[in-house]
């Protein structure tokens, strides 16, 4: 490796060349093939079972996600203006390519269960817009006495009423999204305010603000590392040179992504800034080294100089180059796609800007010519050279005193990971003031909820079984206590409803009536004059037609884990009692596939986190040749894991997609340290048996090369902090605090365990 790096000093024009041109094509192909994944439901592996199982429900039962349309008049919707707006809204959404007519749904649309001479019919609420005052205050009753509509698609202060128009998961498109913005907007008056939410419009917000946020935040950190390092390194030459690796391994990650047909999800938008903050680690390494070489050796030529940097470096560079792949691709344990793909595409940057810093730079170093350095005085020479020396030698003489402070702290650290919550929710991705999420708590506060939970009912082929009174019952009681026992949960809906319903009108609207049926003939009476009179499909969306298979909708006002679990909690304390009718429970649905996928996330950080590590120590052993050496040059990532892990517990900071990719940063960054620190430390072994010495002599030189390395690193995360998306800050905030406590850990904890092991040296020689 050493000769082959050496021979390719000869040609660095070539280099050069060749470099410029595949990275312009691979610009060319990530423009042309680079899309945004808007879709939640692809985040998720279609093949597990609980979504192949969702995706059946869905299509027996049409359960699409819906954008939910919210028409807003402080005067009260029960004019003409209000009412004929909703009219045309309605109709508008009806004839767009990408709705099913009769997926949208509204008071305009909604049918009016009546009792009359006959028995029972099905009307529209209203056809031609009421303009008298009489016909106005009829419509208005209407609503109030109808509990399906009530409460449902008209809010009990009677100011606000919605439109729900379901989209099937592959019709919503950017342009789509844009289009019903601006289909609202147009209707908005000085009266009339529209509100927009739903799960399609979360995603369009999303795809919207992701690549925005990622142009925003790739010129800030650009402009943050090239700024340190240029204060670091002291050399524009060097600066450029080792900013241009970045640039090039970001541009190959992305347009290999292109290729391979892999989108971009929200959580891909952190690439760019990753292998920035991560990628000039190998240009300070070698320009440190560099520098340090030119200082003892000023007349070098720049072959010497640069032969030498690679002799020295390459190993260091390669093994921290591959420890730090290693806990990116462990990510490919997960089954959740956006981490999965963010592993493997940030494992393969990282690769790349490995081969460029020690390709790229010598030859740009070749063709462009040494950094200067400018001689330092002795005096400055002595003061960095005792401050390495004196903090080695406290670390050293206070042993017990860093082995103690470390055990506390994991101590402290796993109290806090018991306090550790998964969040499914993608509306806290957002600004609590955001308008999406503004919106959301608006029609939150005055409907069921934006999130639903659907539960299957399955009679596992026993025809008519959702007919049986003792059966539809318990539906009913189980809805109830849902309802009554969780704020949370707005109301349900199911087939209960359009019973209590039938049964109320056919005895003379009397509220005692508002009940199921006790008689199976009856009950199959009245869904039989439904379907005479009303709409048969509408039942489609409840049961199915051989009225074996039920689906009940819970409304929520949150979608994060701890509300769903709730509710769950509770349906699976009916799940006995439905067993025992011959009925089993199972869920489907966005808001389920969401909790699903939460679980889905907690397992593959747990295995990255036990898998990188193996490696890691694997990798280190054999790096070392010794076991000793892998198990201590992981203990300050252990440590690190731990503390960022009990400080997200300490601060309700929830694990999500974004904040789960934590041990595998953690991991794959911190190692550097400890492998530079570890590779000068067996080096300096090599020539003195002094602990002592050889302890401050690997601190006055990776010491300081890894604290130049920790600064650009830290720096460049702190940079998410002016991200769009909170967990984006919450990760930046975490990482630069795990990059600090990699840092402390590797001169303190870890120098002192590599003392007291006397690995590497001959003799023991106590300090």
């Amino acid at each position: 490796m050493e000769k082959l790096l050496k021979k390719l000093l000869k040609i660095p024009w070539l280099i050069l060349a060749i470099t410029l041109i595949l990275s312009a094509f691979f610009f060319i192909q990530m423009k042309k093939n680079s899309r945004m994944e808007t879709n939640l439901d692809k985040y998720m592996p279609q093949d597990h079972p609980a979504f192949v199982f969702s995706d059946k429900a869905e299509d027996w039962f049409g359960i699409n996600d819906g954008i939910i349309v919210a028409i807003e008049n402080h005067n009260g919707i029960f004019n003409s203006e209000t009412l004929d707006t909703l009219k045309q809204l309605t109709k508008h959404l009806q004839k767009m390519k990408e709705i099913e007519k009769a997926d949208v749904t509204s008071l305009y649309t909604a049918d009016n269960i009546i009792g009359n001479e006959d028995g029972m019919d099905v009307r529209a609420f209203y056809k031609s817009v009421p303009e008298s005052a009489r016909e106005l205050e009829t419509l208005k009753k209407n609503v109030e006495n109808n509990d399906m509509i009530y409460g449902r698609l008209v809010s009990t202060d009677q100011e606000v009423t919605i439109i729900i128009a379901e989209i099937k998961d592959d019709v919503f498109t950017p342009e789509f999204y844009k289009k019903i913005l601006e289909l609202t907007d147009s209707y908005e008056t000085e009266d009339i305010k529209i509100h927009v939410a739903g799960r399609p419009i979360v995603e369009g917000t999303m795809a919207m603000l992701g690549p925005s946020d990622m142009k925003k935040m790739v010129p800030i950190v650009l402009i943050v590392i090239t700024l340190v390092l240029f204060f670091m390194l002291r050399s524009l030459k060097s600066t450029l040179l080792t900013m241009s690796v970045v640039f090039f391994s970001t541009l190959w990650a992305f347009g290999t992504m292109a290729i391979s047909g892999i989108p971009i999800y929200a959580v891909s938008t952190m690439i760019p800034v990753m292998l920035i903050a991560i990628g000039v680690a190998d240009g300070i390494h070698l320009y440190s080294h560099l520098q340090l070489f030119l200082r003892k050796n000023p007349g070098a030529s720049k072959k010497e100089a640069t032969s030498d940097m690679l002799g020295h470096m390459w190993k260091p560079v390669v093994m921290t180059s591959l420890t730090t792949a290693i806990g990116f691709i462990s990510l490919l344990s997960s089954e959740v796609y956006p981490i999965k793909y963010f592993g493997i595409f940030t494992a393969f940057g990282v690769f790349m800007a490995m081969i460029f810093s020690l390709v790229f730079i010598p030859a740009g170093i070749m063709i462009f010519g040494l950094p200067k350095v400018k001689k330092q005085k002795k005096s400055s020479d002595n003061i960095e050279h005792n401050i390495a020396y004196n903090f080695a030698g406290k670390i050293l003489k206070y042993k017990s005193a860093s082995i103690l402070i470390s055990s506390l702290i994991i101590i402290i650290s796993i109290v806090g990971m018991q306090k550790i919550w998964i969040n499914s929710s993608f509306l806290d991705k957002f600004e609590k003031d955001s308008d999406i999420v503004l919106t959301d708590q608006f029609i939150n506060q005055h409907f069921g909820g934006t999130t639903t939970l659907n539960l299957i009912l399955d009679a596992n082929g026993e025809k008519d079984t959702f007919k049986d009174p003792e059966v539809l019952q318990l539906i009913e009681k189980m809805q109830n206590n849902v309802e009554n026992e969780l704020p949370l949960v707005g109301n349900s809906f199911s087939l209960t409803d359009y019973l209590n319903r039938m049964n109320k009108v056919m005895n003379a609207d009397k509220e005692e009536f508002n009940t199921i049926p006790d008689d199976k003939k009856m009950i199959a009476q009245y869904l039989l004059l439904y379907e005479m009179s009303g709409d048969p499909e509408n039942l489609n969306k409840v049961v199915n037609y051989d009225y074996e298979k039920l689906n009940v909708t819970f409304q929520l006002k949150s979608d994060n884990s701890k509300a769903l679990n709730s509710v769950l909690d509770i349906i699976n304390s009916y799940e006995d009692d439905f067993n025992n009718l011959g009925i089993s429970v199972k869920y489907a649905g966005s808001g389920y596939k969401g909790l699903v996928f939460t679980d889905l996330i907690l397992e593959g950080q747990i295995m990255s986190l036990i898998l990188s590590l193996i490696i890691v120590i694997i990798l280190l052993s054999l790096m070392f040749k010794n076991l000793w050496i892998g198990l201590i040059g992981a203990i300050p990532i252990i440590i690190t894991a731990l503390i960022s892990f009990g400080i997200m517990g300490f601060l309700n900071i929830p694990l999500n997609t974004t904040t789960a990719l934590l041990s595998s940063i953690a991991i794959g960054i911190g190692i550097d340290y400890a492998v530079h620190f570890i590779e000068q430390y067996r080096n300096n072994a090599i020539k003195s048996n002094d602990k002592l010495l050889v302890a401050q002599q690997t601190m006055a030189h990776s010491g300081r090369a890894i604290s130049y390395n920790a600064v650009v690193v830290i720096a460049g995360f702190l940079v998410l902090l002016f991200s769009v998306f909170p967990p984006n800050r919450e990760l930046g905030a975490l990482v630069s605090l795990n990059m600090f406590t990699s840092f402390i850990g590797t001169i303190t904890i870890m120098l002192v365990l590599l003392n007291i092991s006397n690995i590497f040296l001959k003799k023991s020689q106590e300090v």
